[in-house]
């Protein structure tokens, strides 16, 4: 694809108008509990409410609603893990054409049903969202189809960049605003329209630390795809950036900064508990890159709430995987004698220190344990890092010896 010129503002503002009875403006709202960790106001931007489940039907319908009649009649052909292809099928049903959506295998079940139910055909190929989009490519130049690109042309990036648009009106102090990051098309219209009206306001990317194309790629001064990627986040796990949003990206964007998986989600379980939003892990990084340097980012802060598209059964992994991560299980190995008693003696005194029991395993056959010995794996749930170390201290004061802690 050509480079274009520099999106406009004007360009922008048309996109917002193409959208006004299409995406909703999606709410503001300031997180006291993230305001408290930060020391100042901190804001979420929750597209996660926006139509679809995400921030894409900005950038699907504007490119779609400027396609010609006759590339209309043709159809359209997508790739997406799922987001994309919401916003691709419902933009579809909306305007009156055909849609097939090339999805990579295992993508999550909701975004599957909801880009079906929207009335768009579903292909699955490949493992990646890279492998699924060079088969949409190769069937759009069989077909005749018109490619509907995730992040990779002009219409897609001012559509995405009504949400700057919006960030500007709702919080028009904001010094900082973090922004999810994959193939790059949100932060790319996020950071084009907040740069147009306050050029003052620091624009920063967040990746996952498994998908992260975009550091090496600013460093090379061209978009260079990663060999392999490994994340949770699915919304923005892309191999490689695309070229329209890399040259928006490179002159807007202050910084990229990636976040781990631990990081994510621990950031999903405390939005879920503190804020009593629902967000899918790529919809949680901005937070997560918050929580991981409260004290990197001028107040007031925006973070972008990408999307909320999760699978039920994945978010209960992820809200095992967050507790874990904040310190609320505790899994260790005791040694207690082997004779009657000795694992109630155990338990009472867990239950002393509040923690609650989740699961007990003993092992015996063990070389390394004595022959009046046992071994127990306790899984506790505590409130904390704080009351898990005074349950291991309890453990030791009591004369136990704990031989792994986890």
């Amino acid at each position: 694809m050509s480079a274009p010129g520099p999106i406009t503002l004007a360009e922008i503002e048309a996109a917002a108008a193409l959208l006004r009875d299409v995406a909703i403006t999606t709410p503001m709202e300031e997180s006291r509990w993230l305001s408290a960790v930060v020391g100042g106001p901190v804001l979420l931007k929750c597209e996660n409410l926006q139509r679809t489940g995400s921030f894409k039907i900005r950038g699907a319908y504007v490119r779609m609603a400027r396609l010609s009649e006759e590339e209309r009649a043709r159809g359209v052909v997508a790739a997406s893990a799922g987001n994309h292809a919401q916003g691709v099928a419902l933009a579809a049903r909306m305007l009156g054409i055909k849609a097939t959506v090339f999805m990579p295998e295992g993508a999550p079940i909701p975004k599957l049903n909801a880009t079906r139910g929207y009335g768009a055909e579903v292909i699955f190929h490949g493992a990646i969202l890279d492998e699924a989009l060079a088969h949409a490519i190769e069937y759009a130049e069989e077909t005749g189809a018109v490619l509907i690109h995730p992040f990779d042309h002009v219409d897609i990036v001012a559509g995405q960049a009504t949400c700057g648009l919006e960030i500007v009106e709702q919080a028009p102090q904001a010094a900082t605003v973090l922004v999810p990051t994959g193939g790059g098309g949100l932060i790319a219209g996020v950071a084009l329209a907040i740069k147009e009206l306050r050029p003052d306001v620091r624009v920063v990317g967040v990746q996952a630390e498994g998908a992260a194309a975009y550091p090496g790629s600013l460093a090379a001064g061209h978009p260079v795809a990663l060999a392999a990627m490994r994340t949770m986040a699915d919304g923005i796990a892309v191999a490689r950036p695309g070229q329209v949003p890399f040259d928006a990206i490179e002159r807007y964007v202050d910084e990229v900064v990636t976040v781990s998986e631990e990081s994510i989600s621990r950031a999903l379980v405390l939005l879920l508990e503190r804020a009593k939003v629902v967000v899918e892990p790529a919809g949680a990084v901005a937070v997560a890159a918050i929580l991981d340097r409260p004290e990197a980012y001028a107040t007031p802060a925006v973070a972008v709430l990408s999307g909320g598209n999760v699978d039920l059964l994945l978010l209960a992994k992820l809200i095992r995987h967050g507790l874990a991560a904040a310190g609320r299980y505790l899994n260790v190995g005791v040694r207690i004698p082997d004779r009657p008693g000795g694992l109630a003696a155990l338990l009472a005194g867990l239950a002393e220190q509040g923690a609650n029991v989740l699961e007990v395993s003993h092992e015996r056959t063990s070389g390394s344990l004595s022959i009046d010995e046992v071994e127990v794996h306790v899984q506790l749930e505590t409130r904390g890092p704080e009351h898990a170390e005074a349950v291991l201290s309890q453990l030791w004061a009591s004369g136990y010896e704990v031989i792994e802690i986890s």
